[in-house]
């Protein structure tokens, strides 16, 4: 789907960065407008460079109710079995956050877990919630975890590191993402700005 690209880095940070801020009245126009921008995001990333008319950057304002109501009404055949109700936003000066319920069961019975292991006693679906930084500088990006939190109770970095794994594991990546590693913005994206409530996408 021309979509996958862009959203998949998006819905690895939903994991590995949330907040618990609510979005309570998300509309399907928010969603389809998130849809029209993304669309001419990846049309613009498909122009071979020194195509484009104008060697301006051309940037494309995106706010956090679009990308949300996007996740929740246009973007389901894209978020992981297991991930309910996702939500991301933009805090300031760089720093994002969002909210994700997450079953618990399907990571932890992965393997045997040891009476130390903290998945070994939590279960079901459960509020995940972070907060962390994304710098991004000549189509690279970079996210360093804040603190992390499993139904307000503060969780080590990898135990989340774990619940990312599994559930951005793919046939071509079945280790998942290390949200330590730095990761190719796709579509010619150069950098991202993240404001308060809104991020600009910079091509």
């Amino acid at each position: 789907m021309v979509f996958r690209p862009v959203l998949g880095p998006l819905v690895a940070v939903v994991l590995a960065a949330s907040s618990a801020v609510a979005f309570l009245d998300l509309t399907k126009e928010e969603a389809d407008r998130f849809s029209a921008k993304l669309n001419k995001i990846v049309e613009f990333g498909t122009i071979p460079p020194g195509k484009t008319a104008t060697a301006t950057p051309r940037t494309t304002l995106i706010t956090d109710n679009e990308l949300n109501a996007y996740f929740k009404y246009n973007a389901k055949d894209l978020i992981p079995v297991g991930i309910v109700d996702p939500t991301l936003n933009a805090l300031g000066d760089g720093r994002v956050g969002g909210r994700a319920l997450v079953d618990l069961d399907a990571v932890r019975k992965q393997k045997q877990r040891g009476w130390l292991d903290p998945l070994g006693y939590l279960s079901g679906r459960m509020p995940i919630t972070a907060t962390g930084t994304l710098t991004t500088e000549a189509g690279v990006g970079k996210f360093n975890l804040e603190s992390a939190e499993i139904s307000g109770v503060t969780i080590p970095k990898t135990l989340l590191q774990e619940l990312l794994s599994y559930y951005s594991r793919t046939k071509e990546n079945p280790s998942g993402i290390n949200m330590d590693d730095p990761f190719e913005l796709p579509a010619r994206i150069r950098e991202i700005r993240v404001g308060k409530a809104q991020s600009t996408i910079v091509q």
